[in-house]
């Protein structure tokens, strides 16, 4: 039986990668509701990110814009993870700093998916 010795840090392995990995959730959701204020706000770029949705996803029709809103999520969420991978791989955040901060982001996308918010704020871009 081995037992290391707590003392020893030479076996600890930051977390940085899982936390730049919890992070990244983050960024893909307020990506997600900030594509879906803009969708709102202007027919054009609605109809451009439908079409990204139908390059590749079957039945994207039916669905209308959603399929591209999700797609355009993904590559950010997929694009923020490997950025944010690289910058804290061999790194540690202050663990409290990020629950703060994975929190406050769930509480804001959430807040900015809620048609009310979404609606309003994409009035307001429009102007109307």
């Amino acid at each position: 039986m081995n037992l290391a010795n707590d003392n020893d840090k030479s076996d600890v392995i930051p977390e940085g990668a899982a936390q730049a990995a919890i992070l990244s959730v983050i960024v893909g959701v307020l990506s997600l509701a900030l594509v879906n204020i803009a969708t709102e706000a202007s027919d054009g770029f609605k109809e451009t990110v439908h079409g990204i949705g139908k390059l590749w996803m079957p039945g994207a029709g039916g669905i209308g814009p959603y399929s591209g809103k999700e797609t355009l999520s993904l590559v950010v969420w997929l694009m923020s993870w490997a950025l944010l991978h690289i910058f804290f791989k061999k790194r540690e955040l202050n663990h409290r700093l990020v629950l703060v901060i994975f929190l406050s982001g769930v509480a804001l996308a959430t807040t900015l998916i809620w048609p009310p918010v979404y609606t309003g704020l994409a009035h307001l871009i429009k102007g109307q």
